[in-house]
């Protein structure tokens, strides 16, 4: 039997991870420009709703300039004669996007900009008072043809049970220092892979979110290494991942 904690249980919040994660792949797999092409449309429905939205459109715009610049390019490395090997960037996975009475809407779409463009799929868990706003955005993130089901809400008691129970790659959270502190403690707990945290405390500034290299920490390097010079003249091709930002 599943534990029942406010409206959904655990098993529920498991579910949502499972359905956002069947997705990712196929988002990831756009690759950058597609993604800027949609959530750039996402960024034009949002700036339609006006007041707060207005600020959280601006910075979903930003987010999305920064990535053309920095993760759409594919680098050249040297190699052997015949052979060519590119560097890029991919996503991670599942990030779980989270804050606590000082997140504002801005903030949030700020943080769920740098996730999705960077290729990753998303569950949201934010305060009572933010719940139509998240509605919001991610109602205008379906409208612009992003895959259903590829962010996922969640009630908000709940970022305790994702942190603890669901395969979460990382946490982007802005939070006073207090609850960062307990969060990181809860992921330190975790057994397996160390989990990702990307912490901002100043949810009014936003230093952190709105800074330049924000969306490196949610993606991965990827190297692809072309050998045209096999045995018989067929190209053989290797991919693999890389370090982590």
């Amino acid at each position: 039997m599943s534990k029942v904690i406010g409206t959904q249980t655990m098993n529920e919040v498991s579910t949502l991870a499972a359905q956002s994660q069947a997705v990712w792949e196929e988002w990831n797999n756009l690759g950058v420009i597609e993604r800027v092409t949609r959530l750039n449309s996402w960024a034009d429905n949002v700036g339609q709703r006006g007041g707060d939205f207005t600020a959280a459109s601006n910075l979903i715009r930003f987010q999305l300039h920064q990535a053309e610049a920095l993760l759409a390019p594919v680098h050249e490395m040297p190699g052997p004669t015949g052979e060519t090997n590119e560097l890029y960037t991919s996503g991670r996975g599942l990030f779980l996007v989270t804050g606590d009475e000082s997140l504002t809407v801005t903030a949030l779409a700020g943080q769920l900009a740098a996730v999705l463009v960077a290729g990753n799929c998303a569950l949201l868990a934010v305060p009572a008072s933010l719940k139509r706003d998240a509605e919001a955005l991610i109602g205008d993130l379906v409208k612009a043809s992003a895959p259903n089901r590829l962010v996922a809400l969640l009630d908000s008691d709940k970022t305790e049970d994702a942190i603890v129970s669901t395969p979460i790659c990382g946490v982007a959270a802005v939070a006073h220092p207090a609850t960062l502190i307990a969060m990181n403690r809860k992921l330190a707990a975790r057994d397996g892979v160390l989990v990702q945290f990307v912490a901002e405390d100043n949810a009014s500034q936003l230093p952190l979110v709105a800074s330049p290299t924000y969306l490196l920490r949610f993606i991965t390097e990827r190297t692809k290494t072309i050998n045209v010079t096999a045995v018989g003249g067929n190209a053989t091709l290797l991919e693999l991942g890389g370090g982590e930002h």
